[in-house]
């Protein structure tokens, strides 16, 4: 299993951003493909954002569309998630993972993740 390592969570206002980043210690990070989930309590985790290995295509939960931003840099074997337009329902703890094909199941163990508060 690699190691994966989310930070970049805080408590922001709604209507705010906040940057999300994952570090992963993969060799093979530049041709995984990765994606951001969450889970808020009394809630299973859900999966919110997806990106193909070769940053090619993206996939969203329709509730963050138009709102959150998936990206990857290859060459730092990092991800991240941009997250605009923050509501109070955006509250949860992010993690990061590697995808399945169908950019749908995570394949590795969770992290500690990142605790993302926005206040109404």
């Amino acid at each position: 299993q690699d190691h994966l390592a989310e930070s970049g969570g805080g408590l922001v206002q709604a209507g705010g951003s906040l940057r999300l980043s994952c570090s992963a210690s993969t060799r093979t990070f530049s041709y995984v493909n990765m994606g951001w989930f969450r889970q808020s309590p009394g809630k299973e985790r859900e999966f919110v954002a997806g990106i193909r290995w070769n940053a090619e295509s993206t996939r969203y939960v329709d509730s963050v569309k138009d709102r959150f931003t998936i990206s990857k840099d290859n060459a730092n074997k990092m991800l991240y998630l941009q997250m605009n337009s923050l509501k109070p329902e955006d509250t949860a703890v992010y993690y990061c993972n590697k995808l399945d094909a169908r950019l749908e199941l995570p394949l590795n163990s969770w992290g500690q993740g990142t605790q993302v508060t926005v206040s109404s």
